[in-house]
């Protein structure tokens, strides 16, 4: 029976249960970045598309290299020996008008070349090395290409008239390529249109994924009518998913309804005997103890059988707040009288969690089940259950402990998996192996985590992390079970009782 703390013997401090612990952290996974399928399509399909136009920036810009050059090479030629024909075939009065309207017009100046005259080459560039060469292979050997003479910018080309040495002076805009911002310019409209394209793309990839991933989240949550997909799309691999993912909706909706029909039916036929068994209680039985406590069994009995009309609706479980300390002493209560078990309780009465409350006392009567069969004590053959709960910021901590042997530590990590039967001295009652797995799917279920761990003083730990419920002051949880606070009497030995 439950013993409280105070009442203790003072030799079980040492095995006693040690400070409340959470479940055993999982290792912290690795961050990855929230990048969902589009941002991932539209950003590969970018950098795709940004590539190919550098590169095809960088093959234009290569192939108006060697044009441009030719071009301006001819054209500067063309004037240097139209200007040396005019000057050669006019008088002098003529000469100084024809001078006077290439500078206004052309901006072209035609000055005499001085032996003093100071000059700079051309830029060491592949421009202008390539347009000197060309200018010096057109005009003769004896031309002079400068980008200034005297301090005066310009392109000034050096050539000879009758033996005279001059200068022809242009301007330096015939010679410069197309400017960086008209690159620029046109790379960032290249680049705009190529990013939306890229993100149309995307889009028109990404929708029929984005439509199957939520038909499989309304599957999921149990909506069947609403997870159907277009049949009639033109694409024939995402119209064979389509109805492939269709056909497998319908299946599940047809299993969800048989399910459902199948557990309505049971419900039904146990319901009935259940009312007739309760009446019979309440009219026969004498003795008022025996009569509370064969009403309370009726009434979890048919809590449970409201648990499997639960299941078969679709919406699964409903978690309410639910007062922690009435489910434990409630399961405590059933198995009071066990001579195989003694549990030690504290749990603060006003403790309340988040939970469905016949779920949860199903928890822990499997809990309490599995220390019976696998925690005695060797040497007096009961098993003694310490049950501690504690409140932490927004979850509260229960923990079972018994004083067992414990599991080897290889094998904690597989005790929750279904079948799963661990070594001779836990697994030596008779058991299908369920236990713990249905635990674990529970707990998941009310939105909690479980784990199991070994007592550093022996004994197996069971640690349940669930929601905290925060009610106003005043107001009490409902509880769906109920247990009479008298303790069944134990029945006597054949023996004594014959001595009586």
């Amino acid at each position: 029976m439950p013993t409280p703390a105070a009442q203790r013997p003072a030799a079980q401090d040492l095995t006693s249960p040690a400070p409340l612990e959470g479940p055993p952290a999982p290792a912290a996974p690795r961050k990855r970045v929230g990048l969902n399928l589009f941002w991932r399509t539209f950003f590969l399909l970018s950098l795709l598309l940004m590539g190919c136009i550098l590169a095809w920036l960088q093959t234009l810009r290569a192939l108006e290299f060697e044009p441009r050059t030719l071009q301006s090479a001819q054209q500067i030629a063309s004037l240097v020996n139209l200007s040396r024909a005019a000057l050669q075939h006019s008088d002098a009065i003529a000469r100084v008008s024809l001078l006077k309207t290439m500078a206004d017009q052309e901006g072209l100046r035609i000055l005499p070349r001085e032996p003093g005259d100071r000059f700079q080459p051309l830029p060491d560039s592949p421009l202008g090395q390539r347009l000197s060469n060309e200018l010096v292979q057109r005009l003769g050997p004896s031309t002079v290409v400068a980008s200034s003479v005297n301090g005066e910018p310009g392109l000034w080309i050096g050539f000879v008239i009758n033996g005279d040495a001059n200068w022809l002076r242009m301007d330096h805009s015939r010679l410069v390529a197309a400017s960086g911002r008209t690159w620029l310019i046109w790379l960032s409209i290249a680049a705009l249109l190529s990013l939306a394209g890229a993100a149309a793309i995307a889009r028109l990839i990404n929708k029929p994924l984005k439509q199957l991933s939520y038909a499989a989240k309304r599957v999921r949550d149990g909506d069947f009518a609403a997870s159907q997909l277009d049949e009639g799309v033109a694409t024939s691999e995402i119209r064979q998913v389509n109805i492939g993912f269709n056909r497998m909706a319908q299946k599940l909706a047809k299993l969800e309804q048989d399910r459902a029909v199948m557990l309505a039916g049971i419900s039904h036929d146990l319901r009935t005997p259940l009312a007739r068994l309760r009446l019979e209680t309440e009219m026969s039985v004498t003795d008022e103890v025996a009569r509370q406590h064969m009403v309370a069994d009726i009434v979890q009995l048919d809590a449970t059988i409201d648990k499997f009309l639960d299941y078969a609706r679709p919406e699964g479980v409903t978690l309410t707040p639910v007062n922690l300390h009435a489910v434990v002493s409630s399961c405590v209560f059933a198995v009071q009288d066990h001579g195989e078990l003694s549990i030690s309780m504290e749990v603060p009465e006003d403790l309340n969690v988040l939970a469905d409350e016949v779920e949860l006392a199903r928890v822990i009567s499997n809990l309490l089940e599995n220390a019976r069969r696998y925690g005695k004590d060797p040497d007096t053959g009961i098993t003694t259950v310490d049950i501690v709960a504690k409140a932490r910021e927004h979850w509260v901590l229960l923990k079972l402990r018994d004083h067992g042997p414990g599991a080897p530590a290889e094998q904690l990590a597989h005790l929750t998996k279904p079948f799963f039967r661990g070594d001779t001295a836990r697994t030596a009652a008779a058991g299908a192996g369920l236990g713990l797995s249905i635990v674990d799917k529970t707990v998941q279920r009310l939105g909690g985590v479980f784990a199991l761990s070994n007592s550093s003083s022996g004994g197996l730990v069971a640690h349940l992390q669930l929601q905290r419920a925060d009610l106003p002051e005043g107001e009490d949880p409902k509880q769906r079970l109920q247990r009479p606070q008298v303790k069944r009497s134990r029945p006597h030995p054949p023996d004594q009782a014959a001595a009586e």
